[in-house]
Protein backbone atom coordinates (compact mmCIF):
# COMPACT_ATOMS: atom_id res chain seq x y z
CA UNK A 1 0.00 0.00 0.00
CA UNK A 2 1.29 3.45 -0.91
CA UNK A 3 1.86 5.63 2.13
CA UNK A 4 0.54 8.76 0.46
CA UNK A 5 -2.73 6.95 -0.36
CA UNK A 6 -3.36 5.54 3.12
CA UNK A 7 -6.21 6.67 5.32
CA UNK A 8 -5.37 7.10 9.03
CA UNK A 9 -7.21 3.94 10.03
CA UNK A 10 -5.18 1.98 7.45
CA UNK A 11 -1.97 3.46 8.80
CA UNK A 12 -2.89 2.47 12.36
CA UNK A 13 -3.60 -1.09 11.24
CA UNK A 14 -0.24 -1.28 9.46
CA UNK A 15 1.54 -0.02 12.58
CA UNK A 16 -0.31 -2.49 14.79
CA UNK A 17 0.74 -5.35 12.50
CA UNK A 18 4.30 -3.97 12.26
CA UNK A 19 4.25 -4.29 8.49
CA UNK A 20 7.50 -3.61 6.60
CA UNK A 21 7.63 0.01 5.49
CA UNK A 22 9.94 0.49 2.52
CA UNK A 23 11.72 3.46 0.99
CA UNK A 24 13.34 3.09 -2.45
CA UNK A 25 16.51 5.22 -2.58
CA UNK A 26 18.50 6.03 -5.69
CA UNK A 27 19.96 8.63 -8.00
CA UNK A 28 19.46 10.35 -11.31
CA UNK A 29 22.55 9.51 -13.35
CA UNK A 30 23.75 9.20 -16.92
CA UNK A 31 23.55 5.55 -18.01
CA UNK A 32 24.97 5.80 -21.53
CA UNK A 33 22.77 6.76 -24.47
CA UNK A 34 20.46 3.76 -24.35
CA UNK A 35 19.11 3.93 -20.77
CA UNK A 36 16.99 6.49 -18.96
CA UNK A 37 18.45 8.60 -16.16
CA UNK A 38 16.50 6.94 -13.36
CA UNK A 39 17.89 3.40 -13.78
CA UNK A 40 19.22 2.94 -10.25
CA UNK A 41 15.99 4.07 -8.62
CA UNK A 42 13.55 2.59 -11.12
CA UNK A 43 14.95 -0.90 -10.65
CA UNK A 44 14.22 -0.72 -6.92
CA UNK A 45 10.77 0.78 -7.45
CA UNK A 46 9.71 -1.83 -9.99
CA UNK A 47 10.96 -4.67 -7.79
CA UNK A 48 8.99 -3.36 -4.82
CA UNK A 49 5.89 -2.95 -6.97
CA UNK A 50 6.12 -6.67 -7.75
CA UNK A 51 6.62 -7.57 -4.08
CA UNK A 52 3.73 -5.32 -3.08
CA UNK A 53 1.41 -7.72 -4.87
CA UNK A 54 2.35 -10.59 -2.57
CA UNK A 55 3.47 -8.98 0.70
CA UNK A 56 1.74 -6.54 3.04
CA UNK A 57 4.05 -3.58 2.54
CA UNK A 58 3.87 0.14 3.13
CA UNK A 59 5.66 1.87 0.25
CA UNK A 60 6.99 5.37 0.81
CA UNK A 61 7.40 7.73 -2.16
CA UNK A 62 10.83 7.05 -3.72
CA UNK A 63 13.85 9.26 -3.11
CA UNK A 64 15.75 9.93 -6.35
CA UNK A 65 18.27 12.54 -5.23
CA UNK A 66 21.23 10.57 -3.87
CA UNK A 67 24.96 11.08 -4.29
CA UNK A 68 25.39 10.11 -7.93
CA UNK A 69 28.82 11.76 -8.38
CA UNK A 70 30.21 12.85 -11.74
CA UNK A 71 32.69 9.99 -12.17
CA UNK A 72 30.91 8.57 -15.22
CA UNK A 73 30.29 11.73 -17.27
CA UNK A 74 29.98 15.46 -16.53
CA UNK A 75 26.42 16.60 -15.85
CA UNK A 76 26.25 19.14 -18.66
CA UNK A 77 23.93 17.80 -21.38
CA UNK A 78 24.07 14.34 -19.74
CA UNK A 79 21.68 14.78 -16.83
CA UNK A 80 23.41 13.47 -13.69
CA UNK A 81 22.11 15.12 -10.50
CA UNK A 82 24.55 15.11 -7.58
CA UNK A 83 23.53 15.74 -3.96
CA UNK A 84 26.38 15.24 -1.50
CA UNK A 85 26.31 12.98 1.55
CA UNK A 86 26.17 15.83 4.12
CA UNK A 87 22.90 17.08 2.60
CA UNK A 88 21.53 13.53 2.50
CA UNK A 89 22.36 13.09 6.17
CA UNK A 90 20.59 16.33 7.07
CA UNK A 91 17.53 15.18 5.10
CA UNK A 92 17.41 11.58 6.28
CA UNK A 93 17.86 12.15 10.02
CA UNK A 94 14.65 14.20 10.49
CA UNK A 95 12.84 11.92 8.06
CA UNK A 96 13.65 8.89 10.18
CA UNK A 97 12.88 10.76 13.38
CA UNK A 98 9.44 11.58 12.00
CA UNK A 99 8.75 8.01 10.89
CA UNK A 100 9.71 6.71 14.33
CA UNK A 101 7.35 9.22 15.94
CA UNK A 102 4.55 8.09 13.63
CA UNK A 103 5.11 4.62 15.04
CA UNK A 104 7.06 2.67 12.44
CA UNK A 105 9.44 0.03 13.83
CA UNK A 106 10.07 -2.03 10.69
CA UNK A 107 11.58 0.41 8.17
CA UNK A 108 13.63 -0.78 5.19
CA UNK A 109 15.61 1.04 2.53
CA UNK A 110 16.87 -0.55 -0.68
CA UNK A 111 19.73 1.03 -2.64
CA UNK A 112 21.18 -0.09 -5.96
CA UNK A 113 23.57 2.76 -6.79
CA UNK A 114 27.21 1.76 -6.09
CA UNK A 115 26.01 -1.18 -4.01
CA UNK A 116 28.80 -3.43 -5.27
CA UNK A 117 30.71 -1.58 -2.52
CA UNK A 118 27.88 -1.84 0.01
CA UNK A 119 29.89 -3.77 2.63
CA UNK A 120 32.39 -0.90 2.96
CA UNK A 121 29.86 1.79 2.16
CA UNK A 122 29.49 4.56 -0.39
CA UNK A 123 28.22 8.12 0.12
CA UNK A 124 24.50 7.50 -0.32
CA UNK A 125 24.12 4.36 1.76
CA UNK A 126 26.55 5.61 4.43
CA UNK A 127 24.59 8.84 4.84
CA UNK A 128 21.31 6.99 5.29
CA UNK A 129 22.87 4.41 7.62
CA UNK A 130 24.37 7.11 9.84
CA UNK A 131 21.10 9.06 9.83
CA UNK A 132 19.25 5.91 10.89
CA UNK A 133 21.58 5.38 13.85
CA UNK A 134 21.47 9.02 14.91
CA UNK A 135 17.69 9.22 14.66
CA UNK A 136 17.29 6.00 16.65
CA UNK A 137 19.65 7.15 19.42
CA UNK A 138 17.86 10.51 19.65
CA UNK A 139 14.45 8.86 19.72
CA UNK A 140 15.46 6.41 22.46
CA UNK A 141 16.93 9.19 24.59
CA UNK A 142 13.74 11.24 24.29
CA UNK A 143 11.53 8.27 25.09
CA UNK A 144 13.63 6.59 27.78
CA UNK A 145 16.07 9.21 29.06
CA UNK A 146 19.77 9.68 28.39
CA UNK A 147 20.84 6.74 30.52
CA UNK A 148 18.25 4.37 29.12
CA UNK A 149 20.73 1.58 28.41
CA UNK A 150 22.24 1.64 31.91
CA UNK A 151 18.86 1.54 33.63
CA UNK A 152 18.27 -1.66 35.66
CA UNK A 153 15.19 -2.31 33.55
CA UNK A 154 17.53 -3.00 30.63
CA UNK A 155 19.39 -5.86 32.32
CA UNK A 156 17.93 -8.26 29.72
CA UNK A 157 18.91 -6.01 26.76
CA UNK A 158 21.00 -8.65 25.01
CA UNK A 159 18.37 -11.33 25.52
CA UNK A 160 15.77 -8.98 24.00
CA UNK A 161 18.03 -8.43 21.01
CA UNK A 162 18.34 -12.16 20.43
CA UNK A 163 14.54 -12.36 20.54
CA UNK A 164 14.29 -9.73 17.80
CA UNK A 165 13.64 -6.61 19.88
CA UNK A 166 16.82 -4.72 18.92
CA UNK A 167 15.84 -1.04 18.43
CA UNK A 168 18.76 -0.60 16.03
CA UNK A 169 16.92 -2.89 13.64
CA UNK A 170 13.98 -0.51 13.45
CA UNK A 171 15.60 1.05 10.37
CA UNK A 172 17.60 -1.20 8.03
CA UNK A 173 19.44 -0.33 4.84
CA UNK A 174 19.86 -3.08 2.23
CA UNK A 175 21.56 -3.42 -1.13
CA UNK A 176 19.12 -4.00 -3.97
CA UNK A 177 21.10 -7.10 -4.94
CA UNK A 178 22.12 -9.62 -2.29
CA UNK A 179 25.69 -10.93 -2.19
CA UNK A 180 24.48 -14.11 -3.89
CA UNK A 181 22.77 -12.16 -6.69
CA UNK A 182 25.83 -9.98 -7.23
CA UNK A 183 28.10 -13.03 -7.41
CA UNK A 184 25.96 -14.65 -10.09
CA UNK A 185 25.07 -11.47 -11.96
CA UNK A 186 27.95 -8.99 -11.38
CA UNK A 187 26.97 -5.34 -11.33
CA UNK A 188 28.05 -3.10 -14.18
CA UNK A 189 27.07 0.36 -15.41
CA UNK A 190 24.66 0.30 -18.33
CA UNK A 191 26.36 -2.83 -19.69
CA UNK A 192 24.94 -6.29 -20.19
CA UNK A 193 23.88 -6.83 -16.59
CA UNK A 194 22.21 -3.53 -15.82
CA UNK A 195 20.61 -3.24 -19.26
CA UNK A 196 19.25 -6.78 -18.89
CA UNK A 197 17.78 -5.82 -15.51
CA UNK A 198 16.08 -2.86 -17.11
CA UNK A 199 14.67 -5.11 -19.84
CA UNK A 200 13.23 -7.35 -17.11
CA UNK A 201 12.01 -4.67 -14.69
CA UNK A 202 11.48 -1.53 -16.78
CA UNK A 203 11.73 -2.24 -20.53
CA UNK A 204 10.42 1.18 -21.52
CA UNK A 205 13.61 2.60 -20.02
CA UNK A 206 15.82 1.04 -22.72
CA UNK A 207 16.28 2.36 -26.26
CA UNK A 208 17.02 -0.81 -28.18
CA UNK A 209 18.53 0.91 -31.21
CA UNK A 210 21.00 2.86 -29.09
CA UNK A 211 21.67 -0.20 -26.92
CA UNK A 212 23.02 -2.13 -29.89
CA UNK A 213 25.24 0.81 -30.84
CA UNK A 214 26.67 1.48 -27.35
CA UNK A 215 30.33 2.49 -27.57
CA UNK A 216 31.44 3.63 -24.12
CA UNK A 217 33.78 1.11 -22.50
CA UNK A 218 31.41 0.62 -19.58
CA UNK A 219 28.35 0.14 -21.77
CA UNK A 220 29.85 -1.69 -24.76
CA UNK A 221 28.48 -5.02 -23.50
CA UNK A 222 24.90 -3.66 -23.55
CA UNK A 223 24.49 -5.20 -26.99
CA UNK A 224 24.67 -8.60 -25.27
CA UNK A 225 21.83 -7.79 -22.90
CA UNK A 226 18.85 -10.11 -23.10
CA UNK A 227 15.54 -10.62 -21.36
CA UNK A 228 16.24 -14.21 -20.29
CA UNK A 229 19.38 -13.14 -18.40
CA UNK A 230 17.50 -10.24 -16.85
CA UNK A 231 14.59 -12.38 -15.72
CA UNK A 232 16.89 -14.95 -14.13
CA UNK A 233 18.62 -12.16 -12.20
CA UNK A 234 15.24 -10.67 -11.28
CA UNK A 235 14.13 -13.91 -9.63
CA UNK A 236 17.22 -14.01 -7.45
CA UNK A 237 16.97 -10.31 -6.58
CA UNK A 238 13.34 -10.65 -5.53
CA UNK A 239 14.17 -13.69 -3.39
CA UNK A 240 16.83 -11.67 -1.55
CA UNK A 241 14.48 -8.75 -1.02
CA UNK A 242 11.78 -11.06 0.33
CA UNK A 243 14.23 -12.49 2.86
CA UNK A 244 15.29 -9.02 3.93
CA UNK A 245 11.71 -7.84 4.39
CA UNK A 246 10.71 -11.00 6.24
CA UNK A 247 13.68 -10.78 8.61
CA UNK A 248 15.75 -13.68 7.24
CA UNK A 249 18.56 -11.54 5.80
Amino acid sequence: MRYEMMFPHQLRQALKQNRPAVLPVGVLEYHAEHCVLGVDTLLVIRALELLEKELDLVLFPPFYYGAASYVVEPPENNGTVQVGAPALLEFARPLFASLLRVGFRNIHLFIHHQSENFADGMPTDLAFKLAARQATFEFLEKQRGENWWGDPAMRDYYQRNEAGANPFNWIRVHPFMSAEAQARYPIDHAGRQETSLMLAFCPEGVDDTRRRAAKKWYSASAGQADLKYGRAARRLILDGMRRALQGAA
